[in-house]
C-alpha cells in the first residue's frame, strides 16, 4: 500500500500543535487522545488516522494528485513509536512523574517536528535501518 507523503506532514504537523498543547497544560487527557490517533495508525495504518482523514477529505482535492507516493509500512511503523512515547508520557503526567511525561512527550514532539517542518520522519528512518540489518529469509522456492 502507498500513502501520500504531503499527508504525512500535515498529520505530523496537527501532532505537532497537540503536544506543543500537551507541553503547556501538562495534560495527560490530551496525550492520551494523541496516543489513541497513534494506535489507529500503528494498528490500522496511518492513513487511517483522524487527521489522514482530514487530509484526504479537505487538503488533498484542492492540492491535486502527489507527484510520488511512499511506502506505507515505515509510516505505520513511525505511529508505533509515537503510540510507545506517548503511552510513556501519559503514564508520566497520569502518576505525577511530571518529568517523564514531559521528556517523553518532548521527544514525540522533536520527531513529529521534524516531519512537519522538513520532511524527515524519524521513525521512518528507524523503520529502514532495523529492516536493513535484519536478516531476510529466502522463500522455499526461490
Amino acid at each position: 500500500m502507498q500513502v501520500d507523503p504531503r499527508g504525512q506532514r500535515f498529520a505530523a504537523a496537527v501532532t505537532s500543535v497537540v503536544l506543543v498543547a500537551v507541553l503547556v497544560t501538562g495534560s495527560w487527557l490530551l496525550l492520551a487522545a494523541q496516543a489513541l490517533v497513534f494506535a489507529i495508525g500503528a494498528g490500522f495504518g496511518a492513513r487511517y488516522t483522524p487527521y489522514a482523514l482530514i487530509f484526504r477529505g479537505l487538503l488533498r482535492p484542492r492540492l491535486g494528485p502527489p507527484p510520488q507516493l511512499e511506502d506505507a509500512a515505515p509510516p505505520r511503523f513511525s505511529q508505533g513509536v509515537g503510540l510507545v512515547f506517548a503511552a510513556v508520557g501519559v503514564v508520566g503526567y497520569g502518576s505525577a512523574v511530571t518529568w517523564l511525561g514531559l521528556i517523553a512527550t518532548a521527544m514525540a514532539l522533536a520527531a513529529a517536528f521534524l516531519n512537519a517542518a522538513f520532511g524527515f520522519c524519524l521513525g521512518c528512518e528507524l523503520y529502514l535501518l532495523i529492516k536493513r540489518f535484519t536478516p531476510q529469509t529466502r522463500s522455499a522456492g526461490g
